[in-house]
């Protein structure tokens, strides 16, 4: 390692268990931000109700029962930090609905560019409005609801879980328009 980053180093660890913690949080925060892999997203889940089916217990507990549980507390803010990462890759969903439409928008002319291009096999415009009431039911609202479980937003939290059910709402009564509309200017921008 380069030694010019010896100084913040020394800030994130002193052991080479530190080391080994710290690399593997790192390592644990990127795989989070891909949803697509079945395995990972159930051994998410597995860590995430490992560490918080344990925390109503806990929290019921005299202090005294909790000390020395370093390790619980290693595995709640760890899977916490997963959950944050994966929320930042969607966060437009848990915003106003117009920052959610544009974001929404974006990404499918991206996929949609693709397409077109050759580098992606089917054509988005053809799923893309029911594969986002999916996105927002089997994805998107459930881990806000986890979020606002967890407390890591404050009073915050019912917000963001409060725009993502708006959004999916919005989006069941505009999105087949939006679709066709995307599709269109698509279109119109590439002639």
């Amino acid at each position: 390692m380069d030694d010019k980053y010896s100084a913040l180093r020394a800030c994130i660890y002193q052991t080479e268990s530190d080391l080994q913690r710290f690399r593997q949080l790192v390592v644990n925060t990127v795989m989070a931000t891909d949803i697509v892999d079945k395995e990972l997203q159930a051994l998410r889940k597995n860590r995430w109700e490992t560490a918080f089916s344990n925390a109503l217990i806990s929290e019921s507990a005299s202090a005294l029962e909790n000390i020395g549980n370093d390790e619980h507390d290693d595995r709640k803010a760890t899977i916490v930090i997963e959950h944050l990462i994966q929320a930042s890759d969607v966060s437009h969903t848990m915003q106003h609905w117009h920052i959610y439409k544009e974001w929404n928008e974006r990404f499918f002319m991206e996929c949609y560019g693709a397409y077109k291009a050759g580098r992606a096999d089917s054509d988005p415009g053809v799923n893309w409005y029911k594969g986002e009431i999916g996105f927002f039911d089997f994805y998107v609202i459930p881990l806000a609801k986890k979020l606002e479980s967890c407390g890591v937003f404050g009073v915050s939290s019912d917000e963001y879980l409060n725009y993502a059910k708006a959004n999916r709402e919005e989006w069941i009564r505009e999105g087949e328009a939006l679709v066709q509309q995307y599709v269109a200017k698509y279109t119109s921008d590439h002639q």
